[in-house]
């Protein structure tokens, strides 16, 4: 099987994309992912080993998942990353290695990444406000971030910048964050804030939905001309005039992606999930632990993928957390 003719769910989506996260520590506590002391990590020894999630790529991307995207928590915070980036940019059947990072330790291992082909990065930044990036991520690091950024513009990246809009905390940078789609060629993608909001007291309800985000984005730039997408994109992308890189919008609480997903996900303590808003379905961790053979794992695999929900209103009323850690989801 190859990524040309992947494993699909009940409803015909493929399965071709899948997230991975490295580890569930993170150096930034951003109100809306974990609180501000922080979660209780797990023991090193409950986190998938690289060798295993060496394993666990290889045998995937054997079945249909061409794209892989290493999440964390903050991934560079765990030892010896770049050395099992490097084991797995050689897998024959993996298309695309992309990596979501906050950009603290990231600026160092630029020149790394660009040696072993990876050079889609997606930047978690949710203000240019100094001080409101200190409020919202409890860390004075937006200078490191920004050199970051500039670092990776320079070394003619692919760069998505992530912001998540926040009634109340930096709605109002909407159109400034905008704007950097005007002095480069990248894409700012704003995304609504979703339920998991790592005790920070937020309600789960949404005035800064997508169809809001876009009509500020209307009002500042005028006509904004739809830019075509890949038919799986979670994100309603468009450009205004003369702007060399272009904007888009996550539906993330709304969910208006869920028809043409074909993502998968796994923890960094091995939990599958077959939608972000579902629960965990099986653990990769304890199944191989248990001894299971390659053929038994894909077996368990298209068992779940078998019972996947139609969306993410459905698969979340499966699930029994309700307000679950995005640095243990793996965003």
């Amino acid at each position: 099987m190859t990524s040309e003719n992947p494993i699909t769910d009940p409803y015909g989506r493929p399965i071709q994309y899948l997230r991975l996260s490295v580890t569930d520590r993170c150096n930034l506590r951003c109100h809306y992912c974990m609180p501000a002391g922080g979660i209780d990590y797990v023991k090193r020894s409950m986190l998938l080993s690289y060798e295993e999630m060496y394993r666990l790529v290889n045998l995937l991307s054997e079945h249909g998942v061409g794209k892989l995207r290493i999440t964390g928590g903050e991934p560079f915070v765990r030892k010896d990353l770049m050395k099992f980036l490097a084991s797995i940019s050689g897998l024959k059947n993996l298309k695309k290695i992309s990596i979501t990072s906050n950009g603290v330790f990231l600026g160092e291992y630029l020149p790394g990444l660009k040696d072993l082909g990876i050079n889609s990065i997606n930047l978690s930044l949710d203000s240019l406000d100094r001080k409101r990036f200190n409020e919202i991520t409890r860390r004075d690091d937006f200078e490191k971030v920004m050199d970051t950024f500039h670092a990776l513009i320079d070394l003619d990246f692919m760069v998505k910048i992530n912001m998540v809009v926040m009634e109340g905390v930096n709605e109002h940078e909407i159109n400034p964050m905008a704007e950097l789609a005007m002095r480069y060629p990248i894409s700012v993608r704003f995304i609504e804030e979703m339920p998991f909001n790592g005790g920070s007291g937020r309600q789960p309800t949404l005035r800064w939905n997508h169809v809001k985000i876009k009509e500020s984005l209307h009002q500042h730039f005028g006509k904004l001309v739809p830019v075509a997408s890949e038919k799986d994109s979670t994100a309603e992308r468009f450009r205004a005039e003369d702007m060399p890189g272009d904007l888009g919008i996550i539906a993330a609480y709304s969910r208006t992606f869920c028809g043409t997903c074909n993502r998968i996900r796994i923890g960094a303590t091995g939990g599958f999930r077959t939608c972000l808003y579902g629960p965990e379905v099986l653990n990769f961790r304890d199944f191989m632990r248990s001894g299971h053979s390659d053929d038994a794992l894909i077996e368990a695999f298209k068992k779940v993928i078998e019972k996947r929900a139609r969306n993410g209103l459905q698969a979340e009323k499966l699930a029994k957390e309700k307000s679950t850690s995005m640095s243990i989801l793996g965003g």
